[in-house]
């Protein structure tokens, strides 16, 4: 066996920031060498791939789909530096295996995930993303994902955009009319970015802040200010309801039909389906909310290079 110890193993994962089995596996081959190791590591291609993965992605795809015959609906976000690359067919193909893979090993979290067998290959997620940054060229990072059990709808808005799973409770799960019923209720998911379900999802102290904002706003209005309190009462509980209306989704006005609100149409619809529909849940996932763009300022670049 090489003589090497734990130190070298991890000296050359500072030198290279490669994974510590590529590390430990490359000095074996090189019989402890530590220029050799590194010079293995390069040719793998391993430590250009982790120099790649400093790179802001911010970019990507965002794919919902739902497996009926397992009755599993998955939502994940890949994301890739540029969106030029989020449309390459490889790309695509590695994010749907992505999600195919969560709906069959189910995994707890990312790392998990990065553990697991990828669907369709016996190399594991984090092997077939390794390989994927090298064939691509750039930075790629599963970053989260959603699987949910149970009845789910699925849509996806602008190319991958916008992903959406809404999860529901019913026995009308096999009737078409649901299904369209469901890519609805999944689309204005995605249209409208709802806070919360209902108004019971709603924090209390965020209904109270609410009304401490609607009783000052009544405080600074000359026509409302002097009314009675009975009245002020009702007026705040009014504006309250139209708050609801904005940020719950089964209150909020049905975007295909503005005279109807999102529970009014689910109520509708069972209603002539003959059976029951519950909306228990949703996920709305937008590529990229919420991560540090990369910006381009070319008189800078010209700058920086000069000094």
């Amino acid at each position: 066996m090489a003589a090497f110890s734990a130190k070298d193993v991890q000296a050359l994962r500072e030198r290279t920031s490669c994974g510590m089995m590529d590390c430990k596996n490359a000095l074996t081959d090189a019989d402890g060498d530590m220029d050799k190791a590194v010079e293995i590591l390069r040719e793998k291609g391993l430590a250009a791939a982790t120099k790649k993965a400093g790179r802001i992605a911010a970019e990507g795809l965002v794919v919902a789909k739902v497996d009926e015959a397992k009755n599993v609906g998955v939502v994940v976000e890949v994301n890739s530096e540029t969106d030029f690359v989020a449309k390459n067919e490889t790309f695509i193909e590695f994010v749907n295996t992505i999600a195919a893979t969560v709906v069959e090993q189910n995994p707890a979290d990312i790392d998990a995930l990065m553990a697991s067998k990828a669907s369709g290959t016996d190399m594991t997620v984090e092997d077939l993303l390794r390989d994927k940054i090298l064939t691509i060229g750039e930075n790629i990072k599963v970053r989260r994902f959603e699987r949910i059990e149970g009845v789910t709808a699925a849509y996806v808005h602008g190319g991958g955009r916008i992903g959406v799973l809404v999860k529901f409770d019913t026995d009308l799960a096999d009737k078409e009319e649901f299904k369209a019923y469901g890519k609805d209720v999944a689309m204005q998911v995605a249209a409208m970015n709802p806070l919360y379900l209902n108004s019971d999802a709603v924090p209390a102290e965020e209904v109270e802040k609410e009304k401490e904002i609607l009783m000052a706003q009544i405080a600074n209005d000359e026509k409302s200010k002097n009314k009675p309190a009975q009245v002020i009462q009702k007026m705040v509980e009014g504006r309250i309801g139209k708050f609801y209306k904005e940020v719950c989704l089964v209150d909020q006005a049905f975007i295909k039909d503005g005279n109807t609100s999102v529970s009014k149409y689910t109520e509708e619809t069972a209603k002539t389906l003959g059976g029951k529909i519950t909306i228990l849940s949703y996920v709305r996932f937008e590529k990229g909310e919420g991560l540090e763009k990369k910006s381009d300022n070319f008189a800078d670049e010209v700058a920086s290079m000069i000094k």
